[in-house]
């Protein structure tokens, strides 16, 4: 398939629905990782293809809502100082902190700034040397790379005015703390195919080998969706428990060597907090000692954070796979991508966010089991 259409044809969806609903003979639970998976499952009404008997839930892999609370608010102490230029990527800024967000902050006079790179503001530290140059370093190991790379180019070039707050978080420690939880319900995985191009596939192997639950590391595409769920499926059917690669026209069993070299030069695997999950062991990346002059958690002080989080919003159990959006009494009332009361309704890879966007909040059922499907389109 050399064309994006051909992993959006409908005829060829139907047929692996089909598939799915010939191999398919008793309930299954599929979780998708990654928030980009999410999306187009939503958009392209993939949950709604599939047969009864498999339930997809949403994972905690959208990497805007499950950052910490109190990594939002040390964002938003650090960006209100007069001193500091404070660099992110746009999807960061309508965040809601305790108290407000850092587009907020930017309407009172705070100087925030959306780069499209880490390297811009990189750069930025090296034209403004009067100010110190802040960025908001997020993201799965997928982003983790150009972040470090920012990292280190600051410290080669000397720049002693840029640092960076850290909050990357790692997937397989989080699927490892779902599937250990006693509420757990999830029987399988579509794995992240864009963290995999990073990380490769050995990771996961223990995973399947303590809990024995297939993973399928699966693209972001209808056909890639469907393929992955039809080789979870078929998995699941069988007995069998594998680490298999459904999208191998981006993934590589190594990953990216050279990227992964990079992560262990600058970063050290830490505990993480997650925003709606909790603290999970060995989950994130902090910065190695020898680069802590350009760790802005160190350099300005900010641990002593008192949060608040809205006590409506159930983001959290969204993040877990035991809710969904529309079992929220909030969403798509109190909480709107205009007035989000959580992550999971700002990002556009959140859930929440998912489900208003295409119109699943105006429907008065909340189950869409045995619904007409909707006709998938080749358009782009």
């Amino acid at each position: 398939m050399k064309y994006i259409d051909e992993y959006r044809d409908g005829q060829a969806a139907r047929a692996l629905a089909a598939s799915i609903t010939r191999t398919v003979t008793r309930p299954w639970t599929i979780m998708e990782v990654c928030g980009g998976q999410t999306h187009s499952i939503v958009k392209y009404g993939i949950d709604r293809l599939l047969p009864p008997e498999i339930e997809l839930v949403h994972g905690p892999g959208c990497p805007v809502c499950v950052t910490s609370l109190e990594t939002i608010d040390r964002a938003n102490a650090i960006a209100s100082r007069p001193d500091v230029i404070f660099c992110s990527f746009g999807d960061m800024l309508r965040v809601p902190g305790s108290r407000g967000d850092l587009l907020q902050l930017k309407s009172q006079g705070s100087d925030v700034r959306v780069v499209y790179s880490p390297l811009d503001a990189v750069d930025l530290a090296a034209a403004r040397p009067d100010r110190k140059v802040v960025f908001f370093a997020i993201g799965f190991e997928t982003t983790a790379p150009p972040n470090a790379m920012a990292v280190w180019m600051a410290k080669k070039r000397k720049l002693s005015n840029f640092s960076a707050l850290v909050s990357h978080v790692l997937v397989p420690p989080m699927m490892n703390a779902m599937l250990g939880a006693p509420d757990n319900l999830v029987q399988g995985f579509l794995g992240p195919g864009h963290v995999c191009t990073v990380m490769g596939e050995s990771e996961y192997r223990p995973i399947v080998d303590r809990f024995h639950v297939p993973i399928v590391i699966t693209g972001f595409e209808p056909i890639d969706l469907l393929e992955g769920v039809l080789r979870t499926v078929e998995q699941l059917e069988s007995g069998r428990a594998d680490v298999e690669n459904a999208y191998a026209r981006a993934v590589r069993p190594e990953g990216n060597p050279r990227s992964r070299q990079l992560l262990n030069d600058v970063f050290e695997v830490c505990d993480r907090k997650w925003r709606g999950v909790g603290m999970i062991p060995q989950s994130g990346f902090r910065l190695r000692p020898e680069y802590r002059d350009h760790d802005a958690e160190q350099i300005f002080k900010v641990d002593d954070i008192e949060t608040h989080e809205s006590s409506i919003c159930i983001s959290g159990q969204i993040l877990k796979g035991q809710k969904k959006p529309h079992h929220c009494p909030a969403f798509g009332k109190q909480c709107t991508p205009q007035t989000p009361l959580g992550a999971t309704m700002v990002s556009s890879e959140g859930a929440c966010a998912a489900y208003h966007a295409y119109g699943r909040h105006l429907e008065a059922v909340a189950t869409v089991d045995g619904a007409q499907a909707p006709l998938m389109s080749t358009a782009t």
